[in-house]
């Protein structure tokens, strides 16, 4: 029997907002296998609100950089959808969803499916008044394919190791270009009622994609004093982070409510680091932080 802990897919969104796209992937589909005496770690064998199709809702808070490379930090809010429809899985993305329509219930599981974000970096929530006026950025709409495979009972009955890639296009014509993002998770639970989601994930962007979010065209120079640069495709990001999720009735498997805490640190490299908007007027260290509650059916 396998089950997703509600919190944690939740999370993932917390973890994709921080401006930073390397904490953008974690698995969102982080299943557990249950034996079939149910005696280890005190969770039991029972049937699970997971079972069949089910539903997650919230909402919760973060504290993230203003933009890509910024050294200002907003806090803005995140909902939640995620769950079962049928054979298909829905799962929460950066601003975005992926659907996964493969079929569940082995030890070693596949995700196959379409992916969508909405891109807004420097599209708005500019605090840098330098970097503001270099110019807001348009909207990118990015569609693409997400896929992964997750492996169970790794180190315990419970456990899961999950590795996944989204590939993604602009076709919104704001960037035109595309991001790869590979990641890589561990899940496992604590006890009845939490668990501990430890991720590391980076961040491809190609040529179209770089100079878009990176370079300093001429009229940009002009306009916010910073140097001029060209940025090209490359290795963007990666970084690393941590979840706690606590079940607030003490049971994972039974829906309900959940909460969790949760932070992140993520390196710009390359281009991304290189560029005046990081360089100059931002850092390339990049922080999160945050907490959120949701409540499965």
């Amino acid at each position: 029997m396998k089950f997703t802990v509600p919190t944690l897919p939740f999370a993932a969104v917390l973890l994709a907002t921080c401006a930073s796209p390397a904490l953008a992937q974690d698995d969102t589909d982080p299943g557990m296998a249950l034996p079939d005496d149910g005696q280890s770690s005190g969770i039991d064998s029972e049937d699970t609100v997971f079972d069949e199709n089910w539903l997650t809702i919230g909402a919760g808070a973060g504290l993230t950089p203003s933009y890509t490379g910024s050294d200002d930090y907003v806090v803005f809010p995140l909902p939640l959808v995620q769950g079962r429809v049928g054979p298909v899985r829905i799962n929460p993305r950066a601003a975005g969803v992926a659907l996964d329509f493969m079929p569940k219930g082995g030890k070693v599981d596949f995700q196959l499916g379409p992916s969508l974000r909405i891109r807004n970096d420097r599209a708005d929530r500019i605090k840098d008044e330098v970097v503001k006026r270099a110019g807001e950025l348009d909207t990118a709409v990015e569609l693409g394919g997400s896929a992964g495979v997750s492996v169970s009972q790794v180190l315990n009955p419970y456990d899961s190791l999950s590795f996944n890639v989204d590939a993604r296009w602009d076709v919104a014509g704001a960037h035109s270009g595309m991001v790869f993002e590979p990641g890589v998770s561990y899940f496992t639970p604590v006890s009845r009622g939490a668990a501990v989601l430890l991720s590391a994930s980076a961040s491809f962007g190609d040529d179209d994609f770089n100079d878009y979010y990176f370079s300093v065209s001429p009229q940009q120079s002009v306009a916010s004093g910073l140097p001029q640069y060209r940025a090209d495709g490359g290795l963007n990001s990666y970084g690393i982070n941590a979840l706690v999720a606590i079940d607030l009735d003490g049971n994972l498997a039974n829906g309900g409510f959940g909460a969790f805490v949760v932070g992140g640190y993520s390196r710009l490299t390359g281009d991304a680091a290189d560029t005046p908007y990081t360089s100059i007027r931002g850092s390339a260290d990049q922080f999160l932080g945050g907490v959120g509650l949701g409540y499965t059916f």
